[in-house]
């Protein structure tokens, strides 16, 4: 018997390198939480302090492409259908 195939937040785009949409409530939350975080920075930081913005949005970025990395399927470029 074997075990389960693992359950990712986020597969893997069907074209292309990366990550498509979550699959997983865990996925759609942290997307939540990214999109929060970057409002709350927009609207405390912005239009006066541009590059204290773009490091906070440098760091959520960083921080969104760890999770994916964790969390979702492993990337490569993909042509299509073929792939799967």
């Amino acid at each position: 018997m074997r075990p389960p195939p693992p359950t990712y937040w986020f597969p893997a785009k069907r074209y292309g390198w990366g990550w498509g949409p979550p699959k997983a409530w865990q996925g759609w939350a942290v997307l939540i939480v990214f999109f929060a975080l970057m409002a709350g920075g927009a609207i405390l930081l912005l239009p006066r302090q541009v590059p204290r913005f773009m490091m906070w949005t440098l760091f959520l970025v960083a921080i969104l492409m760890a999770i994916c990395w964790v969390k979702g399927e492993r990337p490569r470029w993909r042509w299509g259908d073929k792939d799967r």
